[in-house]
């Protein structure tokens, strides 16, 4: 048999968006799920500008009206992994820590820290982000570690060779360098105005891999969240994941009360554990690190977030994470042990909570994970 006879044909991505508008989008009693492959094939129609953006728009919105399956979650996350610039690194294991990308307006973001505070505890680790995208314009990772003086236009294999670097040990990855097809779907994206499908995929790309495991650190609000979230990640090839119930959807717990945190090991199923910032010494009033009240105010045309000065937080949030990590006490501070020792644990770098708590204040107080992002 001749070898291009085997060879499966190009599909119409134009008549295949066609045929799942059809289904999806036909209210909410007769609207239909679409397979793992459709699905797959109308996101990258999408992500080639295969199809009109009006179509696209109805795709996402669609999808969200009726409620997306497993499998139409996994066919959206199946080609944002094929569109990744995606590489391994020259270590054997990662931690990809993925904060949300829309980032933070009531509270000065600490996770950005975690990387290099990790990767001084002998965790390489990297997170990622984008500018700006909806529904909160918020305070995101890329803001402040811009603040902080770090790279955040590195390309993927630059940004692996930094993670891979015994001196570093850390990263910042930007959606527009590992996957600029989805990044530009951001004007799109603002007008839906709405959450959609791809809020809840795109921190699941997973630009750099370890030789051997790459665990997921993400965080969600809604009880809902968990399993879809345990789901993509085994979707996508991670080897264990920790999603934390955080401020925000973010990796950081409320610092006064206990919480919740899912984690699944070895791609295995999922289970809820209980955590309590009190084990580790931490007593705070405040849920997370609060915004100082010197901060510029400004105007948002949209109503969807509390407004605030994306540059001056940021400048803000960086200080506050550089002091942390020169061993000053403070909110920051709690939030890095808080996280970082859940992560030790979870990756087995600890034999318990407490005794990651002791590791990660030993690290921040000897003040030499400044010196990874300086």
């Amino acid at each position: 048999m001749n070898a291009l006879a085997t060879i499966a044909p190009t599909p119409d991505l134009a008549k295949t968006m066609h045929s799942i508008i059809q289904r999806i989008a036909t209210g909410p009693e007769l609207s239909k799920d679409i397979s793992l492959e459709e699905a797959r094939l109308g996101m990258q129609a999408i992500l080639e500008n295969a199809v009109d953006p009006v179509q696209a728009g109805i795709f996402f919105i669609a999808l969200r009206m009726k409620r997306e399956s497993n499998d139409e979650f996994k066919g959206i996350l199946d080609a944002i992994l094929n569109a990744t610039q995606r590489v391994t690194a020259e270590v054997d294991e990662v931690v990809d820590i993925a904060d949300p990308y829309d980032g933070y307006n009531r509270c000065l973001p600490a996770a950005p820290f975690l990387a290099p505070l990790l990767a001084e505890l002998g965790v390489p680790a990297l997170c990622h982000g984008l500018e700006a995208v909806g529904p909160k314009y918020g305070v995101t990772a890329r803001h402040v570690m811009r603040a902080a003086g770090v790279n955040v236009d590195l390309s993927p294999a630059e940004a692996a060779a930094r993670l891979s670097d015994p001196a570093l040990g850390w990263t910042y990855i930007d959606q527009a360098q590992f996957c600029p097809a989805l990044h530009d779907l951001i004007p799109l994206r603002t007008k839906m105005i709405k959450r959609q499908a791809m809020t809840t995929i795109e921190t699941q790309a997973k630009p750099i891999r370890g030789r051997k495991k790459t665990h997921l650190v993400t965080g969600y609000v809604h009880k809902p969240y968990p399993p879809i979230y345990a789901m993509l990640a085994r979707h996508a090839g991670f080897d264990s994941a920790l999603i934390i119930r955080g401020v925000e959807g973010g990796v950081i717990p409320s610092l006064r009360q206990a919480g919740k945190a899912t984690r699944y090991d070895n791609h295995g199923e999922e289970y809820e554990i209980d955590l309590d910032p009190v084990e580790l010494g931490i007593e705070q009033t405040a849920r997370a690190v609060p915004l100082p009240d010197d901060l510029p105010k400004t105007e948002r045309a949209d109503e969807v977030a509390i407004a605030v000065d994306i540059k001056a937080t940021a400048e803000a949030a960086a200080k506050a994470g550089m002091a942390a990590l020169r061993g000053e006490k403070g909110a920051t501070y709690d939030s890095l042990v808080l996280t970082a020792s859940l992560i030790l644990h979870h990756v087995g770098k600890a034999a318990s909570f407490k005794a990651a708590g002791e590791m990660v204040r030993a690290a921040l107080d000897s003040g030499r994970a400044l010196s990874r992002v300086k």
